[in-house]
Formats: C-alpha cells, structure tokens, sequence
C-alpha cells in the first residue's frame, strides 16, 4: 500500500509558492502515484484547511490571497479578462459589471465560486489577441475590450450606451490598427459608425 506523510506534503505545498493547484500538479508534488491515495491525500488536506476546492480537480490555498482576475484566468482556460469588466479597470466605465466577464475560444460558459460570477463569453480563434500579463493575470488591452464589447454588440449579444464610456483613454490609432482585424459584416460596421461623433474612424 503507498503511504505518505501528510506534514511533509503539506510544507510541500507551502513551499512552492503557488496559489493554485491542479490533482496533477499535487501529484507531482506528493509523488503520490496511486489513485486511492491521492484521493485520500486530497480530501486530508481539504479537511486540515491547507487546500480548498473550487471545482473538480482544481484547488486554492486556503489562506491565499487571489485577485478575482486571477481566478478567472485560472477556473477556464485560454481566457482573458474582456468586455466590461476590463473597461472598468482601466476607468473607461465607471460602472463595475457583477459578473466578471471574460474572452475565450471555447464554449460560452458560466461558473460560480465564493458568491462570485464568472461569466466566459466565446469568440472566434482569430479574435483572442490583443491581451497582456497584469500582474497575475491576463487582460485585454483598452481598445481590445472595447473592440471586443462592440463586436458583440453588433450580433445583438450585448447593449451598450456609449456616452456612459470615457473614451479619452482608448488609444485612436491602435483601436483603428485593432479594428482592421475583425470582421467587416455590415452589422459590426453599423456599430463601429456609431462611434464617429467620437471619434475620427
């Protein structure tokens, strides 16, 4: 029967300096090979408070301190924080939207933790660019977001005021670099026009 010592695995863990953790990373930690005993592992290190779960297979130190921003990029993946909850951050919308909203290739799809609401919208393989590591976590450039928030207004998935939104911080010739890479269906070029009272398209 494969043993092991809990303390040791749990130093371990400490000592990486990681925040959040996969079953495959904690079995490279632990060495754990066998299934039944990483299963076992796993559940002592949720019962003794070192680890918490936020989904299958994934876990967070207990005590550690993540940026929500940070736990997106991590519970689905590729993705990138977008849309409005981006444009908040840099001050463009001052309102902050309750779920936070995310680019991805994959599936749309919404997961909740901690009373929070992720909420990951999904764009086409050629539209996920236009994103930077901020800290911990990856997010969309300005006029990306912006980009991005409009494209999907043009499809009818989102509504925006523009007049809520200062514009003065989005970056005219890179938006305009930005925009000859989306696609120009008549739709989206209806939503871009509207934007010619603010800016010279």
């Amino acid at each position: 029967m494969e043993t092991y010592d809990l303390a040791v695995i749990t130093k371990r863990i400490y000592d990486c300096s990681l925040p959040f953790f996969t079953l495959s990373v904690l079995r490279d930690i632990s060495g754990v090979k066998k299934e039944s005993t990483m299963f076992n592992m796993v559940k002592r290190l949720l019962k003794s408070g070192v680890l918490l779960k936020i989904e299958k297979n994934k876990y967070i130190l207990k005590d550690a301190k993540i940026h929500d921003f940070t736990l997106a990029n991590l519970l689905y993946q590729p993705s990138y924080i977008s849309f409005e909850t981006a444009l908040n951050f840099y001050g463009i919308l001052s309102q902050f939207p309750y779920e936070i909203l995310s680019s991805t290739p994959k599936k749309t799809i919404k997961k909740t933790f901690d009373g929070k609401s992720f909420i990951y919208i999904h764009l086409k393989k050629e539209l996920f660019w236009g994103y930077e590591k901020k800290e911990e976590f990856l997010i969309a450039l300005p006029e990306k977001a912006l980009l991005d928030l409009l494209y999907l207004a043009s499809k009818g998935l989102k509504s925006l005021n523009i007049d809520e939104y200062n514009l003065s911080f989005i970056n005219l010739p890179k938006f305009k670099d930005y925009l000859r890479r989306y696609p120009s269906t008549r739709q989206f070029n209806k939503t871009i026009n509207s934007l010619k009272r603010y800016f010279k398209l």
